[in-house]
């Protein structure tokens, strides 16, 4: 599958912009701060709902606007289909495809497929957790169909549970009619965290269980004999690892738990326990890689997991991924560079942006887009665009059939 088109309309630094693509591989090239990397961020956002570089949605939208769009044509078994993303500065995403009703970003994530290698990727491996669970969520939104929703609906708990601890740690002792309300409350959203919260958990056991072995063949594909590297989830609720523990027992052990650390929560107001304290665990020959892998042993684990989730969702949606290489050859050595090459020269389609003439691989076939050329279009197509609304306005009013009488 490869996208033949694309359109955005304010987003980001692009008012307007109308990008005609080919299969095979395109190189965007421009200097930093023209917008190449929003270009191929868009698709990601696409794709997964969600971008590797921000966690809302409001650095999305051009500054001064309501919302922005993305649009994509997308070629695939002779087929075409149309996407349509609309992104509020305040509010949910909602999709259409081929022109149909308006739909929720849960039916829309995962239907055009797109693994994205990007500078920040060495983060995960010595970055944050919350790092690890962004690249979690985007893998869980393309290969579980029901991962972006249980997300979603755990995320909106988490909020509205950690609203009732605030209330308890500003309020203290005073008021207890309203009190006990507020505890009547919590006691219900705690009982919805739990059961969101476990299956959420559930779905990334499976989804790192999905990536593990794949991971550990291509680190050692990459890194050479005698290197071995490993993956796994570390969940806040490990109740869920204990296999002998049936489904009730697991929520009762984790609703106890809650109680025990209960006072702990209204002291600092906040949700101390979930998936959102969840992390993912490199290991690298039995140590862990996030303490004693060296910088290219780190680029080297990121290059393995990304491809480990695009052979996964090969094998899973039997779909060729949409490959994004955003400005990693800047970052690479002569041997990642060729490595990655190699996998790139196999793709269906595959779009690499570079700020300079000596970060641009050599591949034969690539097509060059001039990322500056492609501004100054735009800002063309704008001017044109309100233009035709100026005339449009002055001929609702009769000013231009005034002007020709005169």
């Amino acid at each position: 599958m490869y996208i033949s088109r694309l359109v955005l309309d304010h987003y980001r630094s692009w008012s307007t912009c109308l990008l005609d693509l080919e299969p095979g591989v395109t190189i965007l090239k421009g200097r930093n701060g023209l917008g190449k990397t929003n270009l191929v961020e868009a698709i990601e956002v696409l794709s997964t709902g969600t971008s590797h570089r921000v966690s809302s949605s409001l650095p999305l939208v051009e500054r001064g606007q309501s919302k922005a769009t993305v649009r994509a044509r997308v070629q695939g078994d002779g087929e075409s289909d149309d996407y349509e993303l609309t992104i509020a500065a305040k509010g949910a995403k909602r999709g259409r495809i081929n022109g149909g009703p308006s739909l929720y970003m849960r039916s829309l994530v995962g239907q055009v497929p797109c693994v994205t290698f990007s500078p920040e990727d060495q983060r995960m491996v010595s970055g944050e957790p919350s790092v690890r669970r962004a690249f979690l969520d985007q893998a869980g939104a393309l290969l579980d169909p029901d991962y972006f929703r249980s997300r979603q609906d755990f995320a909106h708990i988490a909020q509205q549970r950690s609203t009732l601890l605030r209330q308890l740690l500003k309020q203290g002792d005073q008021g207890a009619d309203q009190r006990s309300a507020i505890l009547a409350s919590l006691e219900i959203w705690t009982g919805q965290f739990i059961r969101a919260g476990l299956d959420l958990t559930r779905r990334r056991v499976d989804l790192v269980a999905a990536l593990a072995e794949p991971f550990r063949a291509l680190y050692a594909d990459l890194a050479g004999p005698g290197q071995e590297a490993s993956l796994d989830y570390a969940p806040s609720l490990d109740e869920i690892t204990n296999q002998t523990v049936s489904e009730g027992s697991v929520e009762e052990a984790v609703s106890l738990h809650f109680q025990r650390i209960y006072p702990g929560e209204v002291a600092r107001g906040t949700n101390l326990i979930g998936p959102q304290r969840d992390d993912l665990v490199f290991g690298l020959n039995g140590m862990p890689a996030r303490e004693f892998a060296s910088n290219g042993e780190m680029w080297t684990l990121a290059l393995a997991l990304r491809l480990a989730l695009f052979k996964v969702i090969i094998q899973s949606k039997q779909i060729r991924p949409i490959v994004v290489l955003d400005d990693v050859f800047a970052q690479l050595d002569e041997a990642r560079r060729s490595q990655i090459l190699a996998f790139a020269r196999d793709q269906d389609q595959v779009l690499i942006t570079a700020a300079a003439d000596g970060d641009i691989p050599s591949l034969d076939g690539a097509r060059l887009v001039d990322v500056d050329s492609l501004k100054t279009d735009s800002s063309e197509q704008e001017q044109d665009e309100e233009i035709r609304k100026a005339l449009a306005d002055l001929t609702r009013n009769g000013s231009v059939r005034e002007s020709g009488r005169s």
